[in-house]
């Protein structure tokens, strides 16, 4: 047993030995201190000797970043560099000696063997898979070429790992997959995309046809403009009135029809309601095709879009030669009315006066009261007919009168006084301010302001102030009459001066013909002055003239 134990000992020193010996040999052949390599075959040990052995050469196969293994016929591996150690998950030691195909899967077996094979001929290079000590499998790439050794010649492998390269491919290949999956999606899409624009450009055109039938058989004139002012369009009613054709209106311009004195108030209007969005809308002449000119109402409201930018305008023209025609007529016979009234009126008036100053025997009291009445019904009555011969000089162009520098201030008061006479239930609130030098018809500027006080007092029966203003502004003076009644809508503002207009309010029934202020608003006018009133609806209206001061 002792004997045993000594022979196992000087066994396991002798390995010892030998597994030094074997870390040196291969240590100096990777550092490049030898140049020569013994192999232990079945026919005993073997010398291989690099031919081209240079220390440099075996360094740069050391420092590379792909594995280097050197074969003999039978695959034994002559030489590796560390990066194949690595590769394989092997020891350096280990490796040496071993065949080439133990680092390789039973599936790349004959793979190898046909490379090996065919390499000895002629350089050849093919995939293989190369599996480490843990048993993963790593794609390489093996490039062989034949190297001369001094007692034969080795097959050289440069072994390149594709794992990188392979997972590339692998997330390029889904990354293609879900491209092409993208791209059926998107062919798709593009297809239901391409139906629903044919779809829709069908409805879009019948919607157009439909459009342009409808346009194109109404009495009205119509076009469309761009949020520039630019028209691009016309109906059929628009050329067949002026004769015009699509090459003359290709550049339209207003004074190709429009009237000259229309034009400029026309284009004024239109380039205002171009800048703010609002409603176009003007009466003024068109010329027809034989030279004629018709009166015509024009209105035009912008398209917009979700976001309130205009996209374009869609205009109309309404003949209205036959509505102010018969306008004319009705002006000419209340004109004629009017002056066939007064006569009588002032010959009624005066028996009035008459009976009322009958001193022979007393009369009545309910005579006197009736007579009363009678007055006060025959001087309404002689306003309204003064307010008609009124309407017919302006629209006659016959309204005139003297001018002469005034003391405004004074014929405020003056006023004033007349209305506590006729309205003693209200409470006027005035404080005279400054004399203010005006010029201007005394009889027609008390006539604006009355009428404006009437209208003060008329519209507003729960609250009884009436608050009377003068004021310089700028190189004006400004006189206003405000009230707390029920106030006026926008849109009644945008008509209170036109002729013949009423604010209806059922809780306030109002007489009048609704020509106090058109007509205020023409001798304010001829005053070169501007009128104007500022209300809210429930909250009372401000009505004031401003006049040029002297």
């Amino acid at each position: 047993m002792e004997q045993n134990s000594k022979d196992l000992l000087n066994e396991i020193k002798e390995l010892r030995y030998q597994l030094e010996e074997a870390h040196d040999t291969i240590n100096a052949i990777r550092t490049g201190q030898v140049d020569a390599l013994i192999v232990k075959d079945d026919t005993g040990h073997q010398l291989y000797t690099l031919k081209t052995a240079d220390q440099t050469y075996r360094v740069f196969i050391e420092k590379m970043s792909e594995g280097a293994v050197t074969i003999n016929r039978d695959g034994i591996i002559l030489y590796c560099n560390t990066r194949f150690a690595l590769m394989a998950d092997t020891p350096l030691e280990k490796t040496i000696g071993m065949p080439l195909a133990s680092f390789v899967p039973e599936s790349s077996q004959n793979k190898l063997r046909e490379l090996i094979y065919n390499s000895w001929e002629e350089d050849n290079r093919q995939e293989i898979i190369l599996k480490d000590g843990g048993g993963k499998d790593m794609h390489c790439m093996f490039s062989c070429n034949t190297i001369e050794l001094d007692n034969g010649v080795a097959l050289s492998i440069i072994i390149t790992d594709l794992s990188v390269l392979k997972e590339t491919e692998k997330q390029l290949q889904q990354r293609n997959e879900q491209l092409e999956e993208s791209r059926a999606n998107t062919e798709k899409l593009n297809n239901t995309l391409e139906a629903t624009v044919r779809e829709r450009t069908g409805d879009l055109l019948i919607s157009r046809e439909h459009f342009k039938l409808l346009t194109n058989n109404i009495l009205q004139m119509t076009w469309t403009n761009l949020p520039t002012g630019i028209v691009n369009s016309f109906n059929q009613r628009w050329y067949d009135y002026t004769g015009l054709s699509k090459d003359d209106t290709a550049s339209f311009e207003w004074s190709q029809v429009v009237h000259p004195d229309d034009l400029k108030e026309t284009l004024i209007r239109y380039e205002t309601s171009l800048k703010t969005g609002e409603i176009f809308e003007i009466e003024n002449r068109y010329r027809r095709y034989d030279g004629v000119y018709h009166w015509h109402l024009n209105r035009s409201n912008p398209l917009k879009n979700d976001n309130g930018d205009i996209i374009f305008w869609v205009g109309t023209a309404t003949d209205i030669e036959d509505q102010k025609q018969e306008m004319d007529r009705k002006d000419e016979f209340i004109g004629i009315a009017s002056h066939e009234l007064k006569t009588p009126l002032t010959s009624l008036k005066g028996y009035l006066q008459l009976i009322a100053s009958y001193k022979k025997e007393e009369l009545p009291p309910v005579i006197k009261q009736y007579i009363g009445k009678a007055e006060v019904s025959i001087n309404k009555l002689q306003t309204l007919i003064n307010d008609l011969l009124d309407v017919s000089k302006i629209k006659a162009g016959r309204l005139e009168y003297s001018i002469a520098e005034l003391n405004i201030t004074n014929l405020v008061s003056q006023c004033i006084e007349n209305a506590e006479h006729v309205y003693p239930a209200y409470i006027f609130e005035y404080e005279p301010g400054q004399p203010y030098m005006v010029k201007g018809n005394a009889e027609r500027l008390e006539q604006v302001l009355m009428n404006l006080v009437n209208n003060a007092v008329k519209y507003s029966q729960n609250n009884k102030i009436v608050t009377i203003s003068t004021q310089k502004r700028g190189n004006n003076v400004r006189v206003s009459v405000h009230d707390n009644g029920i106030g006026l809508s926008k849109d009644q503002q945008s008509k209170i001066f036109e002729r013949f207009y009423r604010v209806e309010d059922k809780k306030n029934m109002t007489s009048g013909l609704g020509m106090g202020l058109y007509i205020s608003n023409e001798i304010i006018s001829n005053h070169k002055g501007t009128i104007g009133v500022e209300s809210e609806p429930g909250q009372g209206s401000t009505f004031y003239f401003e006049l040029p001061l002297v």
